[in-house]
């Protein structure tokens, strides 16, 4: 009874452990261009912009900022998500993130040039990623409807590899833009049934170098914020700076997920071990057998 009781009392402090320090249902963003949600996260270094601070005042979860997902979509976007709520995906949670401004955090383009997208990742899933632009005759200053945006997208990548964290998909932008655009991207899983919907602010330049924006509407800060540029490598070499993607981003309030993999396997292995003394004293296992502890590090596998 005494060895029960022990089994019980440890299966819940091994539970709640689980569910206090693992996120449940984050998978991921774009951060490269950055997206709305990611630069108004925890980590994307742009929280105390106007934009930013008038999100989360309207209402932006971006302490979930990977989460921005839809179930049973199966690729009725522009049937199930409304107009003027495709930044937030259509959820209330996340309705901050459709605020028509111009003074979103934005990366810098080239119109027509190649350019390397990554998608941060924090549970990787099998799946298609969309990439549309607003058509020329976007406006900044109101909220983005399916009207706004080009039929076709201009890049399509089905299963990208994953490289340091994030989906990486190399591609070429649409050409004939200056000014203040949208990047909409939408990754329908294969191996889920969810979708995800994401806003990202460019400003794209012609590719002689000059940049024409249109100018602010009445109560929205133009004030550009701070960009971090990188440096180019690889298939970026000479595109325009452009956002340091974000790091994979952990929640407050939480563990990264390795270190509550490990707390939980932590807790596995002092509940054999106590299970086993009590049996042992017991007289039901003798000493020095190890009651059924197995390596849990073999079967750990790192996501973040």
């Amino acid at each position: 009874m005494a060895v029960r009781r022990t089994l019980a009392a440890l299966a819940a402090v091994a539970a709640i452990l689980l569910l206090t320090t693992v996120p449940a249902g984050a998978h991921g963003a774009p951060t490269s261009p950055l997206s709305r949600v990611a630069a108004c996260g925890p980590e994307g270094g742009r929280a105390d912009t106007p934009a930013c601070r008038a999100a989360i005042a309207e209402g932006a979860a971006v302490r979930e900022w990977d989460n921005i997902r839809v179930a049973r979509i199966d690729g009725r976007d522009r049937e199930r998500i409304p107009d003027g709520e495709l930044c937030s995906g259509g959820l209330s949670a996340y309705r901050g993130l459709d605020l028509p401004r111009t003074d979103w955090p934005a990366t810098t383009l080239t119109a027509g040039s190649r350019y390397t997208f990554r998608y941060r990742t924090t549970i990787p899933h099998r799946g298609t990623f969309r990439f549309y632009a607003t058509t020329v005759s976007y406006a900044p200053t109101r909220r983005l409807t399916w009207a706004d945006l080009e039929e076709k997208p201009f890049l399509t990548v089905t299963d990208p590899p994953i490289r340091d964290g994030a989906y990486q998909m190399s591609g070429r932008l649409p050409a004939g833009r200056t000014g203040r655009h949208i990047v909409y991207t939408i990754w329908q899983n294969s191996n889920t049934q969810d979708t995800y919907y994401s806003c990202s602010d460019v400003v794209f330049r012609s590719p002689s170098g000059s940049r024409t924006e249109r100018p602010a509407s009445a109560g929205a800060s133009a004030a550009a914020p701070r960009t971090v540029p990188r440096a180019a490598t690889g298939d970026q070499a000479g595109e325009p700076a452009a956002e340091v993607p974000v790091a994979a981003v952990t929640d407050a309030h939480t563990f990264p997920r390795p270190l509550a993999v490990g707390a939980a396997a932590g807790v596995t292995v002092l509940l054999a071990a106590l299970v086993a003394a009590r049996l042992r004293r017991a007289g039901s296992v003798p000493a020095g057998r190890p009651c059924g502890v197995r390596n849990h590090r073999a079967g750990r596998r790192r996501i973040w």
